[in-house]
C-alpha cells in the first residue's frame, strides 16, 4: 500500500447531498487538520439539514457545475489540494423521464470542473465518483464484475456516468491530471430517499405510524451487492490518499441480496403488518438486474474493510426514517 497524501483543503461537489454529506461528515470526525469546503446549488432543493451535525465545521460555496465562470471562482479561492466529485443527477429511473437534463447536467457539469481544474493551474487529487451502472446488464459468467467489464450502459444516467468516467480518463491522459474513478456498487444511505432500499425502510415507518396502508415497490428480482454508506465514504476518501490517477476501481460490500430478499427483511423487522404489491409507475424500461463486483483491486491498494455488518446498516437506515417519521405525525 501506498503512503497517504498530504491532505489540507478538502473540496466536495454536491457536499449537501446524500452522498457528499457523509463524505464530509467523515473527513471532519477523521481527519484532523483537513479544512473541508463543498459545492451545492444556491438553488438546490437539497435539504441543508444532511449537513447539521457538522454545521459550522464546512465551508459551503454557493455554485452551480452548469456555470464554469462560478466553478472557476470557487476553485480560485479555495485552491483544494483535493477534490471529491460527487455531484450528480442520479435516480436512474428518473433518467427515463428526463434524459437531456440527466445528460447535460452530469456530463457538462463534470467537463466545466475539469476544465476549470485545468485552467486555474491547481494541480489536486481527485476522485471521480463514477458507478457500477456503466456496466450495463451483465451475463452471469461475467460475474463478480471486474474493472475490466465491457460497459454497456442501460439507462441514460448510466450514460452520462461513463461520459464521465471517460472524461476523467482523458483529462488524466491528456492533461496530466491526477484522476481517480472509482465505481461504486449499491449502498444503503438513508438521506437519499430515491434508492430501492431507502424507499422501502421510509414506507415500513409510515405503515407502523398509520401514515400508510401499504408499501409499493418496482422490480423485485434484481440483485445487488450493499455496503453502508458511511463505509462507503470512508472508501472514497482512501481512494484518494491510496489510488492511482488514471486507474479505475470498483467499490462495493460483501452482502449479495435480491431486492425482494431486502423488502422481505425489513417486513421481519417492522412493528406490523406490511403488505406490499408492485406498481408498474416504478418499473425501470430497462433495469440491471446482476450487480456483484469483484472489489480485490480496491483493497489490495487501500487495505480498505468495511466497518459496518449488513445487519447493523439496516437497523441504522430503518431507524433513520422511523425518527423522521415521528416527526411528521
Amino acid at each position: 500500500m501506498s503512503q497517504l497524501r498530504n491532505i489540507k483543503v478538502a473540496l466536495i461537489t454536491g457536499i449537501a447531498g446524500s452522498g457528499g454529506s457523509y463524505l464530509a461528515e467523515h473527513i471532519v470526525n477523521n481527519c484532523p487538520g483537513v479544512s473541508v469546503h463543498g459545492i451545492a446549488r444556491w438553488h438546490s432543493a437539497s435539504s441543508q439539514s444532511n449537513l447539521a451535525e457538522i454545521a459550522g465545521q464546512v465551508k459551503v460555496h454557493e455554485c452551480d457545475l452548469q456555470d464554469f465562470s462560478a466553478v472557476f471562482s470557487v476553485l480560485r479561492d479555495v485552491k483544494p489540494d483535493a477534490i471529491f466529485h460527487i455531484a450528480s443527477h442520479a435516480n436512474v429511473r428518473a433518467s427515463f423521464i428526463n434524459p437531456l437534463a440527466v445528460l447535460q447536467n452530469n456530463i457538462m457539469g463534470t467537463a466545466n470542473l475539469f476544465e476549470a481544474v485545468r485552467l486555474s493551474g491547481l494541480d489536486p487529487w481527485i476522485q471521480l465518483c463514477s458507478t457500477s451502472e456503466v456496466y450495463g446488464q451483465v451475463f452471469p459468467n461475467e460475474v463478480p464484475i471486474t474493472e475490466n467489464q465491457p460497459i454497456r450502459a442501460s439507462s441514460p444516467y448510466a450514460v452520462s456516468k461513463v461520459a464521465q468516467d471517460l472524461l476523467g480518463l482523458t483529462y488524466f491522459r491528456s492533461y496530466k491530471m491526477k484522476v481517480i474513478r472509482t465505481r461504486m456498487f449499491a449502498y444503503i444511505n438513508p438521506r437519499r430517499a430515491d434508492l430501492f432500499a431507502t424507499s422501502f425502510a421510509r414506507q415500513v415507518a409510515r405503515i407502523e405510524t398509520g401514515l400508510q396502508k401499504e408499501l409499493v415497490h418496482g422490480n423485485l428480482d434484481s440483485v445487488r451487492t450493499m455496503i453502508d454508506v458511511r463505509d462507503a465514504m470512508e472508501a472514497y476518501w482512501l481512494a484518494l490518499q491510496k489510488c492511482a490517477p488514471g486507474e479505475a476501481y470498483n467499490i462495493g460490500g460483501t452482502t449479495t441480496i435480491s431486492v425482494g430478499d431486502f423488502l422481505n427483511i425489513l417486513k421481519k423487522l417492522a412493528k406490523a403488518e406490511i403488505p406490499s404489491r408492485v406498481d408498474p409507475q416504478l418499473l425501470r424500461p430497462s433495469d440491471v438486474t446482476l450487480q456483484i463486483p469483484d472489489v480485490s483491486k480496491f483493497i489490495k491498494t487501500t487495505g480498505w474493510k468495511p466497518r459496518y455488518s449488513f445487519e447493523e446498516s439496516v437497523q441504522h437506515l430503518l431507524d433513520y426514517w422511523r425518527k423522521i417519521i415521528r416527526k411528521e405525525q
